[in-house]
């Protein structure tokens, strides 16, 4: 037993070149925020060989830090009451679990840590000439521009602008998470993030109407459900301080979870928001030859199509779940009607599978126009991907308080997967939907 607590002692004071003992993230209090904070970057290395105690580096000593491997860096951004980034650790553990690399944690907490936005805002050109002057050093040890990747958290986006700027748009890759908005908004290029400051850049857009930024940054800008109120986020002010940072922390967990191979989020290239959920951008623009852009990690495997293009920018547009691993599938609901008169209203389908699961999806953002014979192509959006669909149900809704009641006369309904269209499509013949009522039916094979 004796003994077993003396390795275990050892291992507890293992020591990194600066003979600090595991360091840690800086931990603030908000009195350092509101007397500011001075600037003070420090470096953390985490590697397969040190995955959960960081080894202090800097320009001077690299560390185990391997030049021939990619080296990913992870940059916050304003912390107005000097706590740790709660992503932080599960980010840099994804990572390493994802691809043998360097991960260096950029900690400038001494700095970001202030009540005042603008004195953090005003102290990112300095983070990354700190940054420029380390990767200078590892491109003296033999390292490659190709193989560094930043990835840059709301002001920590900017910052990787910045230092990519000054290699002349040849790092390997920028991941923005929600580039901040305030102070930045309307700036030109060389003073914020854009597409030429690596060979790739990828942008998460999550609070737009808020505290990120909303025009487009990078070559592929994703707008999770359309860039604004993320669901599972506070909707009121009764939320606490939950309801200013969830919005924009969301781009950080959605990055995460692209990580962590649970499913694999795709996003369609589109106009607008609206045009996404209308059902107008489901086929990636380039038929099925290449699947749609993944959401984070995975996003690069879009990079060549990107660069192909004229200017080599999009954007794309996805919903999300409230929960991890946040993913929707996506279906067509084909209705063919048959009233005499035009039907304007909305859709909600339940699909119960033959496990007994259950998934809902209300398609209630703009009423739909039913006519006599014509086919009306409805995007639903479900939580869950049922391989074997058992029952389904539909609902018609004028969203009509007052007035008589109607009914939607279907001549059919067609249920299709657009994440597996090689599956058999669904269909029902001859129904009559009463509005709000609720009617449940086996679907069949459709007629080829």
């Amino acid at each position: 037993m004796l003994r077993l607590y003396f390795l275990i002692s050892l291992l507890c004071l293992v020591k990194s070149d600066t003979d600090e003992t595991c360091p840690s993230f800086t931990r603030l209090s908000f009195h350092s925020a509101v007397v500011g904070t001075g600037l003070n970057v420090r470096l953390m290395l985490y590697t397969q060989r040190n995955q959960t105690c960081a080894q202090l580096i800097n320009s001077t000593a690299l560390g185990n830090l391997n030049v021939t491997k990619k080296t990913t860096f992870v940059i916050h951004g304003f912390r107005p009451t000097g706590s740790p980034p709660v992503w932080m650790e599960e980010l840099v553990q994804s990572l390493l679990n994802v691809q043998e690399m360097n991960v260096v944690v950029v900690d400038w907490n001494r700095g970001a840590t202030t009540v005042i936005y603008t004195h953090a805002s005003g102290k990112t050109k300095k983070v990354a000439l700190i940054l420029k002057e380390f990767i200078d050093q590892m491109l003296a040890k033999g390292a490659s521009l190709d193989d560094i990747y930043m990835i840059g958290v709301s002001l920590g986006a900017h910052i990787a602008g910045f230092v990519g700027e000054m290699y002349a748009g040849k790092l390997g890759r920028i991941t923005g998470l929600d580039p901040a908005g305030p102070l930045f908004n309307g700036k030109p290029p060389e003073d914020r993030l854009d597409p030429s400051d690596a060979q790739f850049v990828d942008v998460i857009h999550s609070d737009t109407d808020a505290l990120g930024y909303k025009e487009p940054l990078g070559n592929i800008d994703f707008y999770p459900n359309g860039g604004l109120d993320q669901p599972g986020c506070p909707k009121t002010i009764f939320g606490g301080m939950k309801y200013f940072k969830c919005d924009h922390q969301m781009s950080v967990f959605l990055y995460i979870a692209s990580l962590q191979n649970k499913c694999s989020i795709s996003a369609y290239p589109c106009d607008s928001y609206r045009d996404y959920r209308d059902g107008k951008c489901v086929s990636c623009g380039i038929g099925h030859m290449v699947s749609c852009p993944l959401l984070g990690y995975y996003a690069d495997n879009w990079k060549d199509y990107l660069l192909d293009k004229d200017p080599p920018m999009m954007k794309a547009f996805f919903d999300t779940a409230e929960k991890k691993p946040f993913c929707m599938y996506h279906y067509f609901v084909d209705i063919v009607s048959w009233n005499k008169n035009v039907r304007r209203g909305f859709i909600t389908i339940k699909l119960r599978g033959e496990d007994g699961h259950i998934t809902e999806s209300r398609i209630d953002h703009e009423p739909s126009t039913f006519q006599k014979y014509h086919q009306v192509s409805l995007l639903a959006r479900f939580n869950q991907d049922l391989d074997k669909v058992a029952e389904i149900s539909l609902l018609f809704s004028t969203k009509s308080v007052v007035g008589p009641k109607y009914q939607l006369r279907v001549l059919r309904m067609k249920l299709r997967s657009l994440a597996h269209p090689d599956r058999p499509h669904l269909c029902r013949y001859d129904l009559v939907l009463k509005e709000n009522v609720e009617t449940i039916f086996q679907p069949i094979l459709c007629a080829k």
